[in-house]
């Protein structure tokens, strides 16, 4: 878990090509968006698209929702564009796809100045660099890019993404040694809720902070499996009360049902309260 207050336990991908799917967006129960003028706009409606983002954003209201812009690659023909128009959005971030070290999150600082980044990492270049990525000062985020990635890797899919967990864990090592928000990536069958389910546990279990979504039926197990449980947050509140009276007693540990809880306990137990408490705040935005 980040020391970061704002949860991002759903990430939603969103066309901005999509005039009535970005109205829509302005009322679901989501944390993040990401609105795509990448892989889910069609080469003729990239300028189109780049407008229409730039309109509703500007006058439009998202509420405590990130706003995040998926821009296309600068070695496009229409990334500076985008990076360009971004800047005048004035977005939470930009995300930049298939970054492969530093100098690409450089070039695009250029043009987008103070604006946090956020890096898709969903090459081999770019998980081998990812510390590298994660520690540039203006990046904020990463977003994982399994489908790309697996293209790149040339792995099989497989349920339980053993072919992927290196990678995965590799870019959660260097997101949490920068304190940077570290996003998994997308379950492609949108209609297969217990694979979701499944996915997004395993995610949750291995430290994401979420996981981006394709379709807005995902976005109720992202949201329940990447919060803290009723079980998990009594849990927490017990142990800090069995703390504190330990440290009034002049102890350094505490016993919670028969296992000691000592200070590190009690920072993770802090953070699982401090979440819940910014989810709910979210839910009345």
């Amino acid at each position: 878990m980040t020391s970061h207050a704002r949860p991002f336990r759903s990430v939603l991908y969103i066309p901005a090509s999509k005039e009535r799917a970005l109205e829509k967006a302005k009322a679901l129960p989501v944390d993040a968006i990401i609105f795509d003028l990448e892989d889910a706009v069609a080469v003729e409606e990239k300028e189109n698209a780049r407008n229409l983002l730039s309109a509703t954003l500007l006058c439009g209201s998202y509420g405590g929702r990130a706003r995040i812009v998926r821009i296309n690659g600068l070695d496009t023909p229409w990334g500076k564009g985008d990076a360009e128009a971004a800047r005048q959005m004035k977005p939470d971030a930009v995300l930049l796809p298939k970054v492969n070290s530093s100098a690409d999150i450089d070039a695009l600082v250029e043009i987008t100045g103070k604006l946090d980044v956020w890096a898709m990492i969903e090459t081999p270049m770019g998980i081998l660099n990812a510390s590298e990525i994660a520690a540039h000062p203006r990046v904020k985020g990463f977003v994982i890019g399994t489908n790309d990635l697996a293209k790149e890797l040339t792995t099989r899919y497989t349920p339980d993404r053993q072919p992927l967990l290196m990678s995965l864990q590799l870019c959660l090592l260097a997101a949490r040694a920068h304190d940077v928000v570290a996003i998994d990536g997308v379950y492609n069958a949108f209609k297969d809720d217990a694979g979701l389910l499944a996915e997004c546990e395993q995610g949750r279990d291995m430290g994401f902070d979420g996981k981006t979504l394709i379709h807005p039926a995902q976005l109720a197990t992202a949201n329940a499996a990447f919060a803290p449980s009723d079980e998990e947050l009594e849990l927490a509140r017990r142990q800090i009360v069995a703390f504190e009276t330990a440290r009034a007693n002049g102890e350094g540990v505490a016993v919670v049902d028969g296992k000691i809880v000592e200070n590190l306990h009690i920072v993770t137990a802090r953070q699982t309260l401090a979440k819940s408490e910014a989810i709910a705040a979210l839910a009345t935005e």
